[in-house]
C-alpha cells in the first residue's frame, strides 16, 4: 500500500501542547491514514550546507525557540530513530548521515499530535537553502518511492511565514497573505509545480509571504511526492496572526 504524504503548516510551537484546531487537525489526519512503518520529515528548522539525514537511534527533541512557557520546553518526544531508513534516504539523495542531530520542533510539534505514543520511528532530512526551488523539487522526487515501503513522507513549514510582520493579537490573516495563500492553492490544484518552485515569480506578495525560503521549501517536497491523478485535500486552511498560514495538504488520503 502506498502511504499518504503530507505538507503541514506547523506555525507556533504552542500548537504542540494546545488543544486547538490545528493540533486536532493533525490528530484527525493521522487517524484517517494507515499507521506508517516510519516517518521521514523535511522540516523548515534544519538548514545545512549540503544535505544531511538524522541517523541517531534515539534522537532527542530539540527546543529550538525562546520566549515560550516552561510547559513547552518540558515536552519530550522519545520516538526512536531509524538508522536503516536514514542510510537508505542518504543513498537515494545522496546525503551525509548525522548521528548526533535530534528532532526539531517543526517535526515533533506535529508528530506529538499525530502519534502521541511516540511509537513510530522518525528520520529528518535537512534543507540546503542555498539551492533554488527546482533543485529541491528534483531532489524530493528521489524519495517518493519510500511511500511504497510504508514510510509517511512529511514536509513541515508554512506557505506564508513572515515573523517581522506578525500581529499576535490578530486572529486572521492580512489580505495580502490570504491572497497569496489562495494563489498557491490554485496553482497546486492546477499541478503548476514548476511555477510554484519559482516562487519569486508569483508576484509582489511572494516577497512578503516568503522573505526567506526555509518554511516554503517543504511544500515543494510534498508536491514532488504526488503521483499522477492522486487525490489531494487541504486541511487546517487558515491564516493567523496576519502573516502565518497554517494551510496543510494531504496526498492520497482516504
Amino acid at each position: 500500500m502506498r502511504m499518504p504524504a503530507l505538507f503541514v503548516g506547523h506555525g507556533s510551537p504552542m500548537n504542540a501542547i494546545e488543544e486547538n484546531e490545528f493540533h486536532l487537525g493533525w490528530r484527525n489526519i493521522a487517524a484517517r491514514c494507515p499507521k506508517p512503518k516510519a516517518v521521514l520529515c523535511v522540516s523548515a528548522h534544519w538548514e545545512t550546507l549540503g544535505v544531511s539525514v538524522t541517523a541517531a537511534e534515539r534522537p532527542e527533541a530539540i527546543h529550538d525557540f525562546y520566549g515560550f512557557p516552561k510547559a513547552l520546553f518540558d515536552v519530550q518526544y522519545p520516538a526512536p530513530g531509524d538508522p536503516e531508513l536514514a542510510a537508505r534516504a542518504a543513498g537515494l539523495l545522496p546525503a551525509s548521515m548525522d548521528a548526533a542531530r535530534g528532532l526539531d520542533h517543526g517535526t515533533w510539534s506535529v508528530l506529538c499530535a499525530m502519534y502521541p505514543d511516540a511509537d513510530v520511528p522518525v528520520v529528518q532530512v535537512s534543507l540546503d537553502t542555498q539551492r533554488p526551488g527546482p533543485w529541491h523539487y528534483a531532489l524530493a522526487r528521489e524519495l517518493a518511492g519510500l511511500r511504497e515501503e510504508g514510510v509517511l513522507l512529511l514536509g513541515s513549514g508554512n506557505i506564508v511565514h513572515n515573523l517581522r510582520m506578525l500581529d499576535w493579537g490578530r486572529p486572521e490573516g492580512f489580505e495580502w497573505a490570504e491572497r497569496f495563500n489562495d494563489e498557491v492553492k490554485r496553482r497546486i490544484l492546477a499541478c503548476e509545480h514548476q511555477e510554484l518552485a519559482a516562487w519569486h515569480m508569483l508576484g509582489a506578495e511572494s516577497r512578503a509571504a516568503i522573505p526567506t525560503p526555509e518554511h516554503y521549501l517543504p511544500l515543494l517536497y510534498t508536491l514532488a511526492w504526488r503521483q499522477p491523478g492522486e487525490a489531494l485535500e487541504f486541511f487546517n486552511d487558515r491564516t493567523v496572526m496576519g502573516s502565518i498560514c497554517m494551510t496543510s495538504l494531504l496526498l492520497g488520503g482516504s
